[in-house]
């Protein structure tokens, strides 16, 4: 009995050890080795803006009475917006430029005439001290009124002018009480002036006068809308607007118009782009690309209005004549701020060759043209404004195309090969297994 206790106890171990060394053995002798895959490629280069036009932001702080109710977390809406920015000033990035106005934060609500009027800066646009920042804010406390169309024109001038996109973020819980100027009017003059601007607004109050108003400033801009709960929420909201300047002073996208048919779209070369796209609408854009290129592009939409759940966006890459070369697609349901994918396609790869390039206008003799289309299914939430459509970011590259992904040595992976090795390594597998069971049957007789 001690025979076969110990037996059974080492039985286990043997043969898994002996066959893995066997197979590996095995494998090794065919030549046959783990397959790796190909690195991640590149992404596209960035386009870079010029000189030292650093990331601005300039975030408009409400300091209103009505930023005394005490209604989230617990806590007062001053309160909980003083910590979330204290967060953000921690987080700020170093060459990032921060600034801080107020509105009615010096007049006390019987006093209109000069409430009204009420817009200052806290802390000046640029490079942040961020104990003396964090200090103004802690001083703040609920007084008078809302005149947020003052604070914009305000923030306007506090970021100045350059080709980096200014980002202005509204941290507010009502609507402007002292309109005129309204503030709606106010976003749309600062859009016309293409100087870059983009206001994202963050509501306190969820009150659908509220709401309205800070969805048209932001549609207004191509900024976002958020209606906020809570004190992580407000922080993480406030940590995403700052990055967002970053990355557009990173990469500040060309303005571009697409089209409803490939035939009549702009053509465009590596960089990035920015579009407007309505609901459930196509736009087309033309890439020409050379044998032996790969055309790589990523597509985002971002929801910056209230918007039905369940959404998707789909990019396309085409030939002249409409056939689907290759296609990436996103889903979300609500729970996300932008929805975006990406391609990928080689034109030694082209399944169908791409209409003819020749006679195109800055194209090469000899190049294909790819059209790339993107669909929307997004859908507004009644009331909500369809004009602007919802802003589209569009990255463009086209680089050497990358090898088809290969086997191991020997060209083993692909074809009859790799079908002659499976076969081989299975009969040895397969006499393997049997040699081990007809010896574990030996010695449990014996035992």
């Amino acid at each position: 009995m001690r025979a076969v206790m110990i037996t059974r106890r080492r039985l286990p171990g043997r043969p898994a050890a002996l066959l893995t060394a066997l197979l590996t053995m095995a494998f090794a002798t065919l030549g046959v080795l783990p397959a790796q895959a190909d690195s991640p490629s590149p992404s596209p280069t960035e386009q870079t803006a010029g000189g030292d036009d650093a990331p601005k932001v300039d975030l408009i702080l409400d300091v209103s009475g009505s930023m005394g109710i005490a209604d989230i977390d617990g806590r007062s809406r001053i309160s909980v917006a003083q910590q979330s920015i204290d967060d953000v000033i921690d987080a700020l990035p170093p060459e990032a430029e921060f600034g801080i106005r107020t509105l009615g934060a010096t007049y006390p609500v019987s006093d209109k005439t000069d409430g009204c009027t009420d817009t200052k800066v806290l802390y000046p646009v640029g490079h942040t001290d961020k104990v003396e920042a964090k200090t103004a804010v802690a001083t703040l406390r609920p007084t008078g009124w809302t005149p947020i169309g003052l604070a914009l024109r305000g923030a306007a001038q506090d970021l100045g002018t350059g080709t980096a996109t200014r980002r202005v973020v509204l941290v507010t819980d009502g609507e402007d009480d002292c309109a005129p100027p309204d503030p709606c009017d106010v976003a749309r003059e600062l859009a016309a002036q293409g100087t870059h601007l983009v206001v994202d607004t963050l509501g306190l109050a969820h009150d659908d006068k509220v709401r309205q108003q800070l969805l048209c400033i932001a549609n207004a801009t191509g900024g976002t809308y958020t209606d906020v709960h809570s004190q992580q929420q407000l922080t993480e909201r406030l940590k995403q607007s700052v990055q967002h300047s970053d990355n557009s002073y990173r990469a500040t996208p060309a303005n571009v118009t697409g089209t409803d048919q490939c035939a009549t779209a702009p053509l465009l070369s590596p960089g990035v782009y920015a579009d407007r796209e309505k609901f459930s609408e196509h736009r087309v854009y033309r890439v020409p690309v050379k044998s032996g290129q790969e055309l790589r592009a990523s597509v985002s939409v971002t929801p910056d209005r209230a918007v039905a759940r369940d959404y998707g966006v789909l990019l396309q890459a085409t030939d002249g004549s409409g056939q689907e070369l290759v296609r990436g697609t996103d889903a979300g349901s609500g729970r996300t701020d932008v929805a975006a994918t990406g391609l990928r396609w080689s034109a030694t790869r082209s399944a169908s060759p791409t209409a003819s390039a020749t006679g195109t206008t800055g194209v090469a003799s000899g190049d294909q043209v790819v059209c790339l289309v993107v669909s929307n299914s997004f859908a507004g939430q009644p009331g909500v404004q369809t004009d602007p459509g919802l802003p589209l970011e569009l990255t463009v590259d086209v680089k050497a195309a990358s090898p088809a992904p290969d086997g191991p040595a020997l060209g083993l992976g692909r074809g009859w090969i790799m079908l002659l090795v499976l076969t081989g390594a299975g009969l040895v597998c397969g006499l393997l297994w049997g040699w081990i069971a007809r010896w574990r049957i030996r010695i449990w007789q014996e035992n």
